[in-house]
């Protein structure tokens, strides 16, 4: 036994190469000078949270190598940003940088920019004949790029919250505009992941779509509602739980979608033959959920954004014409069922964990917060909701073989019940949960 484990352990550790070690050398020297500049400001807490910070960062970016350059990039970047500011918020309109590339706002733009033409390229990997292959790579540095944009705004956001004032600084996830953007960056980092590890691009025409829907809500709500600007948190948000329990319910969402895109690009692949249009039920049901949001956003909100969820309309009814008429040679590039289904059922899988997760965090912060684990809140009964259609999802995946249509049918369904737990009751409904109200 000794000797498997000691052959087990050098085979781990002879699969690290120098840069490897380089970047877990820069992420221990990184955490070691934050501890000392600030460790007389951070709470009991927040000391082994930025340990476990450091070794789940090594553990994560030696798991999936890419991920190395990116939190690299981002640092370097941030930093910079950071130092150009030089404790004045002001700066943001002289530096050049700053105003067009590093302040959060900017780099938030950019994040949308590079999701829409990443999205546009993936498309035309399906219609570019020779090109495709190009389009496909083009679509996914684009992706990358948008990320790492995404990663870079967030951070800087940080910063910026705690130059405002000393009790106005948060980690920015407090409010609609911050999870939009932490839902974007984690779907499609996600998805990333998943190409790379089957070899495959054809997804991300499917998957950058619902990034991109999430990102045109982001700039309409940027508009109507000033979103952007940082503001002081709430007294039931003051609260480190919410450093814990808001990721990892964005992992839950941000997973849940991608399978159900996943599982619409296996719908559409199962019926690219049908002739009859009343048949192409996927594609009609795309239509009309997209039809539904400007109709849903213009008798919420009134006061603005009429003609942006017109555009909205016009384009989505584009996408859906798009794969109607090109189903047959969409469904010829998208890999096998068999790895649309396994792509489906991890995605889940990994959702489900971080949502179980989310939610035993957040009855502990409901009962720090309010004096009891579970008050039937609107948003508290719809994410049980959701996790029990994931729950349910999952037991008839491995105990009854789960496959094919009927699992891509209940999981696109499950992409609404998670759309409304996640909006539609900011929307609709009030509760104790109603922070990011429309």
């Amino acid at each position: 036994m000794n000797t498997t484990t000691l052959t087990l352990n050098e085979s781990w550790l002879s699969r690290r190469n120098l840069f490897d070690w380089v970047f877990a050398a820069l992420v221990v020297a990184g955490g070691l000078f934050a501890f000392a500049r600030h460790a007389g400001s951070m709470d009991y807490y927040e000391k082994p949270i930025l340990g476990a910070a450091m070794v789940s960062l090594i553990g994560i970016c030696w798991f999936w190598r890419p991920l190395r350059v990116l939190a690299i990039v981002v640092a370097a970047a941030s930093l910079l940003a950071i130092a150009s500011y030089q404790g004045d918020l002001a700066r943001a309109d002289s530096v050049f940088w700053l105003k067009y590339f590093l302040s959060s706002q900017s780099a938030i733009l950019w994040m949308s920019v590079l999701f829409f033409m990443s999205t546009l390229f993936y498309w035309l990997g399906f219609f570019g004949g020779r090109q495709s292959d190009t389009f496909d790579t083009i679509g996914s540095r684009l992706a990358w790029a948008a990320v790492t944009m995404a990663l870079i705004g967030t951070m800087v956001r940080w910063y910026e919250s705690h130059q405002l004032g000393p009790d106005i600084g948060h980690i920015p996830v407090s409010n609609l505009y911050e999870v939009f953007v932490l839902f974007c960056w984690l779907t499609a980092a996600f998805y990333l992941y998943f190409e790379e590890r089957y070899n495959t691009r054809a997804l991300g025409a499917f998957v950058m779509l619902v990034v991109s829907a999430a990102v045109g809500f982001l700039l309409w709500y940027t508009i109507v509602r000033e979103a952007h600007e940082i503001q002081p948190l709430v007294p039931a948000l003051q609260s480190w739980w919410m450093k814990l329990h808001v990721p990892a319910n964005f992992i839950g969402y941000g997973t849940f979608a991608l399978a159900a895109m996943v599982a619409f690009a296996y719908l559409i692949k199962e019926q690219a033959n049908e002739t009859r249009w009343y048949k192409l039920t996927p594609i009609w049901l795309l239509g009309v959920a997209l039809c539904f949001v400007p109709v849903a956003f213009r008798q919420r909100v009134q006061e603005a954004g009429g003609s942006y969820w017109v555009i909205y309309a016009g384009i989505s009814a584009l996408i859906a014409a798009g794969i109607l008429l090109g189903r047959k040679r969409i469904a010829a590039r998208l890999p096998a069922n068999e790895v649309l289904d396994d792509v489906m059922y991890k995605s889940i899988t990994v959702g489900f964990a971080f949502f179980t997760i989310a939610t035993v965090l957040g009855a502990l912060w409901a009962a720090d917060a309010w004096g009891g684990y579970w008050s039937w809140d609107p948003k508290e009964t719809w994410a049980l909701i959701v996790w029990l259609n994931y729950a349910a999802w999952l037991h008839m995946r491995l105990v009854k073989g789960l496959r094919g249509t009927v699992a891509a049918w209940w999981a696109l369904g499950g992409l609404a019940v998670t759309t409304f737990a996640f909006l539609g009751v900011n929307m609709f409904l009030s509760g104790l949960h109603s922070y990011g109200t429309l």
